[in-house]
């Protein structure tokens, strides 16, 4: 297993000034760095290839789709717009030198309809992601799609809900996130949640109930340790807490992140208890 931090924890609007974060985490130990995507056209995509290479880190991506982009709309043409930003994102993506894509990204962020998953909703994923077939083996790259809990969708809670998903998919490049952030409101066991994915299981993000430094809260790591040692998991563990940081209004913990709790020491900590815990 390779440890990582997600940069979620300084910025959600990652620019070639962040880059200069790189080699002191590379110093720490950390082997990746995962970029948030909303626009993939806005990232500076040579300026994140060239820096990753130098620092030699790997770099991942996670997307969040815009509001008006939605695999699952009732709309036509909205899902032909939102498949066409995905296969966008997996090019840029490449083009940054990343092999790993990963989001919630079968519908946007809060898109809250108010009934139960449709088998038409259902249909339109599985072809939606059934259609990155060629740009994922083209490009290279892996897909995972991860679960969220339900102030934020209706559709992918569960892993089993995306487990059943990824089977009917059928496509190996495609597999799924597990976020113990949300896990820890929609599964029983966490752990269970790994042992049913078992190979479809891509990545992890590993993120404390409270969004900050690991090892403080009440998520079973140690367990979940464990579980994935028991699927001969060889992916990421992916640090994504929310740090604090009065210049950095566009981050996730300017609003929510204990104030005390920088993104350095957030990183620097949650590494340390997770390098504890893989000894």
């Amino acid at each position: 297993m390779k440890l990582g931090v997600s940069a979620f924890a300084w910025t959600a609007k990652f620019e070639s000034s962040h880059l200069a974060l790189l080699p002191s985490l590379k110093e720490m130990g950390i082997e990746g760095v995962e970029v948030p995507m909303f626009d993939p056209a806005a990232l500076p995509i040579r300026a994140i290839r060239n820096a990753f290479e130098a620092a030699e880190l790997e770099c991942l991506v996670c997307a969040i789709l815009p509001t008006q982009l939605n695999p699952i709309s009732p709309d036509a043409f909205v899902r032909r717009a939102a498949i066409e930003h995905l296969t966008a994102c997996i090019e840029v993506a490449a083009a940054m030198g990343c092999r790993m894509l990963g989001g919630p990204l079968y519908s946007p962020i809060g898109y809250l309809p108010e009934h139960r998953p449709t088998s038409e909703e259902w249909r339109w994923a599985v072809e939606a992601f059934q259609s990155l077939s060629e740009p994922l083996e083209a490009c290279e790259v892996n897909l995972s799609i991860e679960p969220v809990n339900r102030s934020e969708t209706f559709f992918l809670r569960t892993a089993a809900e995306a487990k059943r998903l990824c089977e009917e998919i059928g496509n190996p490049r495609i597999g799924v996130t597990i976020d113990t952030f949300h896990a820890n409101i929609e599964e029983l066991s966490i752990p269970a949640a790994i042992r049913l994915l078992g190979p479809h299981l891509k990545h992890l993000h590993a993120s404390e109930n409270d969004r900050g430094s690991l090892g403080r809260g009440h998520v079973p790591f140690p367990e979940i340790v464990s579980a994935l040692r028991e699927i001969d998991y060889k992916g990421y563990l992916m640090i994504e807490g929310f740090g604090f940081d009065s210049n950095e209004q566009s981050a996730p913990g300017y609003l929510w992140a204990i104030p005390d709790v920088t993104p350095a020491s957030l990183a620097a900590e949650s590494y340390s208890y997770l390098r504890s815990l893989l000894r």
